[in-house]
């Protein structure tokens, strides 16, 4: 992205230009202004002998800063109990370049969200498409249901705090009453409608709504099981772990499969 250069007056790097926004004689946007702070008191764009990184890989780098720290955040303190000001500090920049790069708090939080959802959504649908592909029409409630589930968790077990830091954020975005529901159907809902089409091939006696039902029961599930919260082990007198993805792995498929069929035979 090409941003434009401000000239500072004082010929130091990081120092506010004279007739800069403060001054509001030049019409400068104030995220802007920021930005060329940023790239002026960086190393030089132009890769140098050393193998240094260009001016677009340092801006990329900070914007996958600021989004792990922001989907750390969201996930520990939902949307509202997450400040601005908060991420910027703990990403080591400028609130305004969060305004800059996000434009709001919504915009990053849409930012972290959809980062990590076309991965899923990428994954999930190959599953599915060369399940169907090899079984033809011999699909079963078990096989449609291993390819869904399967790269979701196989990724929560060999997930970094990153990743498992985005999973507690769908588990709170799922569970939230007044934009949950909204931000689940923008970013998931063709994932869904997939998994819908290829099962009524299985069940095709079924009925709409019982396939729909029992699609949020399922939901619930998985979204409780990545969301890790330790209350299974609890509950269990640490007989069970929430954490514990190739234990719960088998035994979802087998129970959402049971599951599907009983509601919509």
């Amino acid at each position: 992205m090409a941003i434009p250069s401000i000239p500072f007056r004082s010929g130091r790097a990081g120092v506010w230009p004279l007739n800069g926004p403060e001054r509001g004689d030049r019409s400068i946007p104030l995220s802007t202004a920021l930005t060329s702070v940023e790239i002026e008191t960086a190393p030089a764009a132009k890769v140098t002998r050393g193998g240094g990184k260009t001016r677009a890989q340092k801006s990329l780098e900070t914007r996958e800063r600021i989004l792990d720290v922001a989907e750390t955040e969201f996930s520990q303190h939902g949307f509202e109990g997450v400040a601005l000001r908060t991420v910027a500090t703990l990403a080591k920049v400028d609130t305004a370049l969060l305004h800059y790069y996000f434009d709001s708090k919504k915009g990053l939080f849409d930012a972290v969200f959809l980062r990590r959802a076309e991965v899923l959504n990428r994954d999930r649908l190959e599953a599915l498409d060369l399940y169907e592909a090899e079984a033809g029409d011999n699909v079963t409630v078990e096989g449609i249901m291993a390819a869904f589930l399967n790269p979701v968790l196989e990724r929560c077990a060999t997930a970094g705090p990153n990743w498992r830091a985005y999973f507690a954020l769908i588990g709170v975005v799922n569970n939230t009453p007044v934009w949950g529901g909204e931000t689940m159907t923008r970013y998931f809902d063709p994932v869904i409608h997939r998994l819908i089409a290829v099962l009524r091939k299985a069940l095709p006696q079924a009925k709409e709504e019982d396939l729909f039902w029992s699609y949020h029961l399922l939901s619930g599930s998985l979204t409780l099981t990545l969301a890790e919260t330790g209350r299974l082990d609890t509950l269990s007198g640490g007989l069970c772990r929430s954490d514990d993805i190739a234990a719960v792995t088998p035994r979802m498929i087998a129970y959402a499969a049971a599951g599907f069929r009983a509601v919509c035979l």
